[in-house]
Parts: structure tokens; C-alpha cells; sequence
């Protein structure tokens, strides 16, 4: 699994790059393969306030639909047209073109893990 090292993670598969102000937001690559192909996303609102650990969107596959989780807790300042636009994104670069969502983070962060602890989590 690919997990690159300067990103922070959820138990729900979210990561964030919180050195990036605002910082983005995506899936991990083993959400991306466990949903299989993604065909819609439902993203936050530009100015929604998020909630660490709370549902904030959805993202529906060919498998099933799932909550996408708030990392973090702040205010959503930028969404991701192109993934709306092309959900497959999410499949094809979750770290990279395939990020959700922008937030000012409120606070500190909590309960985030490392790539290296994210990997144990995952079992790998």
C-alpha cells in the first residue's frame, strides 16, 4: 500500500496534508481499492463547518455507497470540481488529483496517524 509519508490519517481511510494551509483532503488508497470504481461523489459545501470523526459527503461505487469522514474539525474553503466532475479520479490518483476537499483546520488535530501507524492499522 502506498501511504506517502508527509500525510496524516484516519481510522475511517481519510487523509489530510496538514503542513498545507487550507489543508486538503482525500481517501487513502486502500479506501479507493476497497469501494472499487467510484461513480459519484457528494462533497461538502464551500463554508460547511466539518466535525472530526463526523460524516461530511459520500462517495458512491460500483460496490456500494460509504460516508466520507471529516479528519478534522474546521471550515470547508474549496472543493474539488474535477472529482466531481470525474469521479474515477478517486481511483486513480487518491493523493493526488483525486483530493476532495480544502479545510481551515479549528484547533489542533487529534488522533491523526503516521503513515507507518496507518499501515499497521490497515495490516500491512
Amino acid at each position: 500500500m502506498h501511504a506517502p509519508q508527509h500525510l496524516r490519517y484516519s481510522k475511517e481511510h481519510e487523509w489530510i496534508d496538514e503542513a498545507a494551509s487550507p489543508a486538503p483532503v482525500g481517501i487513502t488508497q486502500h479506501a479507493a481499492d476497497a469501494l472499487g470504481d467510484v461513480v459519484f461523489v457528494q462533497l461538502p459545501e464551500v463554508g460547511q463547518a466539518v466535525v472530526a470523526g463526523e460524516p461530511c459527503g459520500e462517495l458512491e461505487s460500483t460496490k456500494s455507497v460509504s460516508d466520507m469522514y471529516a479528519p478534522v474539525s474546521g471550515e470547508v474553503v474549496e472543493i474539488n470540481d474535477a472529482v466531481a466532475e470525474d469521479p474515477s479520479l478517486v481511483n486513480s490518483d487518491p493523493f493526488g488529483t483525486g483530493w476532495l476537499f480544502k479545510v481551515r483546520i479549528d484547533g489542533k488535530a487529534e488522533g491523526l496517524l503516521s503513515a507507518d501507524e496507518y499501515a499497521a492499522f490497515c495490516g500491512e
